[in-house]
């Protein structure tokens, strides 16, 4: 939504790219001014998936007023449940073909060749963000930021506990169920 707002160029929009090319965080009155207005359009009126906000109980709160004045509250939150080493084994394994985006894992989908994209030969990169350092580092303001929002939305009764340490399948049908 913020990066449809930044290139629709909408006013919101306008702000939050001013934010970030002065390298700033977009503020959270920004970001929920712009998730209220992509809620108007019509892509969004049998119902709305968030991913990676609210990181904050702030935020949450924010965000649970704007949809308030609208009529609107969230029914459920997916709280995906994994255990830090197991997500960090996922994390730092995974290797990408830049032009086609297509994803290789050295343990769990290995490209043919090691290092290699199997349709074109050409290499695979690991994004700047993999590595073992980077995703410390975003546990730990998870644990501290995000794992509050967690338990503010439990308090409703709204939150969906998964196992994401499951294969894939497992999980994606797991959360068929809890929308169902």
């Amino acid at each position: 939504m913020l990066r449809a707002a930044v290139a629709a160029k909408t006013p919101l929009g306008i702000k939050a790219k001013e934010a970030m090319d002065k390298g700033e965080l977009v503020s959270d009155d920004l970001v929920v001014g712009i998730i209220d207005e992509a809620m108007k359009k019509p892509s969004c009126k049998k119902g709305f998936i968030l991913d990676g906000f609210p990181r904050t109980v702030g935020q949450a709160q924010k965000l649970d007023d704007m949809l308030g004045k609208q009529g609107v509250k969230i029914d459920k939150v997916l709280d995906f449940a994994i255990d830090d080493a197991v997500l960090e084994e996922r994390i730092t394994g995974r290797w990408i073909h830049p032009a086609s985006g297509r994803t290789y894992h050295t343990k769990f989908a290995p490209p043919k060749v090691p290092g290699l994209d199997d349709v074109t030969g050409e290499p695979l990169v690991q994004r700047k963000d993999d590595t073992a350092a980077v995703l410390k580092s975003r546990l730990d303001a998870f644990h501290k930021q995000t794992q509050p929002v967690i338990d503010y939305y439990s308090e409703k009764g709204i939150v969906a506990k998964l196992h994401a340490e499951k294969p894939q399948k497992e999980v994606t049908d797991e959360v068929k169920k809890v929308l169902s």
